[in-house]
């Protein structure tokens, strides 16, 4: 259950440089991943959002689906689109993914100091940016 004070509060500029679900997917998933959105916080409809923030339908439809596929939204058919419990998804994910790396980077014989030091390059690459 939620607070009623809980609110989606989501700023989009159309003009800016990151597409406009971008913006919004990564919005979104902020406020979950800071507990702002708790687990189980109701979005609203692709419709209803995309009419309030001026947006096409397809453009909040796309932010959705990545945020889905991230394990960040839940869609329970006609029930809604919730916050999920994205802490456990997102690990486990990451742990697949490291995994795979692993087996990979021992399948092309890297030594395990050269394959951590091009995961950690990757790391700081892509968080720096």
């Amino acid at each position: 259950m939620t607070s009623k004070s809980v609110s989606l509060k989501i700023s989009v500029d159309p003009a800016g440089a990151t597409a406009p679900y971008e913006q919004l997917r990564a919005q979104i998933a902020g406020q979950a991943r800071t507990g702002r959105l708790p687990v189980g916080f109701r979005l609203p409809t692709v419709r209803g959002l995309a009419e309030e923030l001026g947006l096409a339908a397809n453009t909040v439809a796309k932010a959705y689906k990545a945020l889905e596929a991230d394990g960040v939204i839940e869609t329970r058919g006609r029930n809604g689109t919730f916050i999920a419990a994205a802490g456990d998804t997102a690990a486990r994910e990451a742990a697949a993914a490291a995994q795979a790396f692993a087996d990979r980077a021992h399948r092309l014989g890297l030594p395990q100091d050269e394959a951590l030091a091009l995961a950690a390059d990757a790391l700081r690459a892509r968080y720096a940016g």
